[in-house]
């Protein structure tokens, strides 16, 4: 029997609410936390590159050349520097006049070892950022100083562990700059321009970079400046033999006696005592000699005190000369 007017209705169970209490989004948390980790390091890593990089230049600034310091290198400790200056600012080379070419098979009577400047080949090595891993002949050699490079030469026997890789990393990739063995060196390493050497004992000598950086392309020391660097027609996997033995008799004097200058290489070039412009610099004739450290005869090696050029023409001391090689 129904109950009066009304149905009996199944009520529906109705489902319990359960709460769910959401959980961290650990994934995203990660994702963005190694986003950040890498954008931190690389900011760290583009930082102290730059601040390297500023470090850097601030280190180089006092060894760029200007017109108010036009060879910084006479700064460096223990470089010697062969050239004259007088009260009014004129520089010669009256010990190392360019222009002057030998062939492939004379020899030149330098007087240091490796040379710096006078006669050399026509031909001059190629020093493009170039590594020779064999000696290379003397007067090619110096024909690259005449053009502004810088000449690394080095003694394998004398050479720390890791030098070789840190001399590298100075020429490999650059311009007016080369380097190469150097049997005979009396140091581990020498460097050379026009008219300028040093001698250092590591690649890690702040000193070498200063040279470097006086030194290349300097349009105030340099003879021929355009010159180029490039010479696709010499050989760096065999470049004419470096000869260790002494000069003979019949070596070329440095003062260049008896050559021709070569003006249809460069004009304007400096010859020592004559009149010219020379790399920016109004040179005129000098009776003063150049400039010398004290050395031993036959030793070529400069003094420990930095060699700068005398304030007056006349004042400087002619160079011991060395035996010949």
């Amino acid at each position: 029997m129904m109950a009066s007017g009304k149905s009996a209705k199944r009520s529906r169970p109705v489902a319990p609410v359960v709460s769910r209490r959401q959980g961290l989004p650990w994934i995203t948390i990660g994702a963005v936390a190694v986003v950040v980790a890498l954008i931190a390091a690389i900011f760290v890593v583009v930082y102290s590159k730059q601040r390297d990089k500023d470090a850097d230049a601030a280190a180089a600034a006092p060894w760029v050349p200007s017109a108010d310091n036009m060879d910084p290198s006479t700064a460096i400790p223990g470089i010697y520097v062969g050239k004259s200056v007088t009260a009014d600012g004129t520089i010669t080379y009256p010990d190392y006049k360019a222009a002057l070419h030998v062939n492939a098979t004379q020899r030149v009577a330098y007087d240091r070892f490796p040379p710096v400047g006078g006669p050399h080949d026509a031909t001059w090595a190629a020093c493009n950022g170039v590594v020779y891993g064999k000696a290379v002949r003397d007067e090619n050699m110096v024909h690259t100083l005449e053009h502004g490079a810088v000449w690394i030469a080095y003694n394998p026997a004398k050479l720390a562990p890791g030098d070789l890789d840190v001399l590298k990393g100075l020429v490999t990739g650059q311009t007016f700059i080369s380097m190469s063995p150097y049997p005979t060196l009396d140091q581990p390493i020498s460097l050379q321009s026009w008219g300028h050497q040093l001698k250092v004992q590591s690649a890690s000598d702040p000193r070498v970079k200063e040279f470097i950086t006086a030194l290349r392309l300097n349009q105030y020391v340099y003879p021929e400046i355009g010159a180029t660097c490039d010479q696709p027609t010499f050989d760096t996997e065999n470049p004419p033999a470096f000869d260790p033995s002494p000069r003979g008799a019949d070596a070329i004097p440095l003062s260049g006696a008896g050559l021709t200058t070569a003006t249809s290489e460069m004009a304007g070039a400096d010859s020592g005592s004559q009149s010219g412009e020379v790399s920016g610099v109004q040179t005129g004739a000098t009776s003063g000699a150049a400039t010398s450290p004290a050395v031993t005869a036959g030793s070529g090696t400069a003094g420990t005190a930095p060699v700068t050029p005398s304030a007056t023409a006349g004042t400087g001391t002619p160079a011991a000369t060395p035996t010949s090689r």
